[in-house]
């Protein structure tokens, strides 16, 4: 499997679909099924049952799964594709836009 270019705290703008055009901080990666989870994009409405946790119950409004290849890393305000290399002996990520070290 090849390692995926965007990590768990990243700022993603989305690229396509529905949301496109918003901006947001990554919550959590799904590995298996390359979906990703952003701060305010692709709300969903779940209708919860009380329980221990939740005690009232009702329609809770929640971020929904995105496909990874849908959003594009911001770098400085600008999307920008993201790349590795090595620098020294430590696999690095870069932006591609301007070849800065992002990690």
């Amino acid at each position: 499997m090849a390692t995926l270019k965007i990590k768990k705290g990243d700022t993603v703008k989305v690229i396509a679909g529905k949301d496109k055009d918003k901006e947001g901080k990554v919550i959590s990666i799904n590995r298996k099924k390359h979906t990703i989870l952003v701060e305010g994009v692709n709300m969903v409405t779940k209708h919860m049952k009380p329980s221990m946790a939740n005690q009232q119950g009702g329609i809770v409004h929640q971020e929904g799964p995105i496909d990874i290849s849908n959003v594009m890393y911001v770098h400085k305000g600008k999307p920008t594709r993201v790349g590795f290399k090595m620098d020294g002996d430590k696999k690095v990520r870069f932006a591609k836009s301007t070849g800065d070290i992002i990690d």
